[in-house]
């Protein structure tokens, strides 16, 4: 992979992981870097599960693949807030 690739994954996964936190309702308090982190798996799965189901490659912006990818996070960031906020609360 080349610098430009690593640097537009981070990219990538910083919109989409910003995405799927906006998706998630309430507060997370979870830092930027986690959710960049999550963005960035969420984007790989989504694309992964984009290309088995065969809505990767369509004629201008794949909608299907971005929707997969921001679920993903979504559900990614929901889980990481969750298991946060329950270890603070177990203390």
């Amino acid at each position: 992979m080349t610098v430009t690739g690593i640097i537009t994954a981070l990219i990538v996964g910083l919109v989409i992981g910003a995405l799927g936190r906006l998706v998630v309702p309430g507060k997370q308090n979870i830092p930027i870097w986690l959710t960049m982190v999550i963005g960035v798996v969420a984007a790989l799965l989504g694309t992964v599960i984009a290309r088995a189901t065969g809505v990767a490659d369509t004629k201008g912006i794949d909608w299907i693949e971005i929707l997969f990818q921001v679920v993903l996070a979504a559900i990614g960031v929901a889980l990481v807030a969750g298991v946060g906020s329950r270890r603070r609360l177990t203390r």
